[in-house]
């Protein structure tokens, strides 16, 4: 059963809803204790499968307008929200909201739930938000340019943007001698399920009702925001003990991004070392928040 790009969305919203059904871990909703330790200033989420985000890089939550982007399930929302902000929770899966909703009922939480496409945030107003929270889940659309457009958009002066996302080199490896410990490459980048697949391997996903995925390069992932939060502009940055002046550099053909960015405390230079250390991890988190970055790797702990 072929899938025409344009179906991607609905299927993949039935895919989630069926994860749902199966208890996938990225649906459980969190327990009363979580959200009660969170009401007491004690709480953390995670935008990639291991590790939290460190508390610094959230701006204030008492108040604050926080969007929650492809992020239903019942965790992340219900636990901003217990933390004091005023959260919308935006999302493909109607069951994955319900999820939601049935934390903010339980708990007594204010929580506003929307169903959509995390590449169309139409429904929402102009900087309209102090915080994005947005989970590993582009993976789940076949172009993710506009999905950093529509989250520039609605996200106010001096906001933030929390992204996870999947390191595209995950994707270079035949999965089923991937599952066995074998690392093989088979496929090119960006990676598709739609066109990288025999027919016959898709079928398999399909009649499962998994999700469809797509590998997206890091010229996309991180260039992408770059370009949406017209931050390609030169910069001034210090690496070990050297100083640095360049511009941001997005390589389509060689698949790699060189940027520069600066922390709160010791400026630093990332450049394309992130792809040639790749093989060793598999997720990036990311935030930008004007003109700093910072990022954290996960372990590559599904092909170790």
């Amino acid at each position: 059963m072929p899938i025409d790009i344009d179906e991607v969305r609905r299927y993949n919203a039935l895919a989630w809803d069926k994860a749902v059904e199966r208890a996938s871990e990225w649906t459980v909703p969190v327990t009363p204790a979580q959200i009660e330790q969170a009401r007491r200033g004690v709480w953390q989420i995670v935008l990639t499968p291991t590790k939290p985000v460190p508390a610094a890089w959230f701006p204030p939550l008492a108040g604050a307008d926080v969007l929650c982007l492809a992020s239903g399930g019942g965790q992340q929302g219900p636990m901003l929200a217990a933390a004091g902000a005023r959260v919308t929770v935006y999302d493909n899966s109607p069951q994955q909201l319900a999820q939601d909703r049935y934390v903010a009922q339980r708990e007594g939480l204010a929580i506003t739930t929307i169903e959509g496409d995390m590449r169309d945030l139409s429904a929402l107003a102009d900087a309209s938000f102090d915080l994005i929270v947005h989970p590993v889940s582009n993976l789940f659309v076949p172009d993710i340019r506009p999905v950093w457009r529509e989250a520039y958009r609605v996200l106010r002066r001096g906001g933030v943007l929390l992204a996870g996302f999947c390191n595209p080199v995950l994707y270079l490896f035949d999965q089923e001698l991937a599952d066995q410990g074998v690392l093989q490459v088979r496929h090119k980048l960006p990676y598709s399920d739609l066109t990288s697949l025999s027919e016959a391997e898709r079928a398999i996903y399909i009649d499962e009702l998994q999700p469809l995925e797509f590998g997206h390069t890091l010229t996309d992932q991180i260039g992408g925001q770059f370009h949406a939060h017209r931050l390609l502009r030169r910069y001034l940055a210090r690496n070990a003990a050297q100083r640095v002046h360049a511009d941001l550099h997005c390589d389509a053909q060689h698949q790699t991004v060189i940027y520069y960015g600066r922390l709160p405390c010791t400026p630093i230079a990332a450049s394309r070392a992130i792809e040639h250390h790749a093989i060793e991890r598999r997720f990036i988190a990311i935030t930008i928040q004007l003109h700093s970055i910072r990022t954290i790797n996960h372990d590559m702990s599904a092909l170790s």
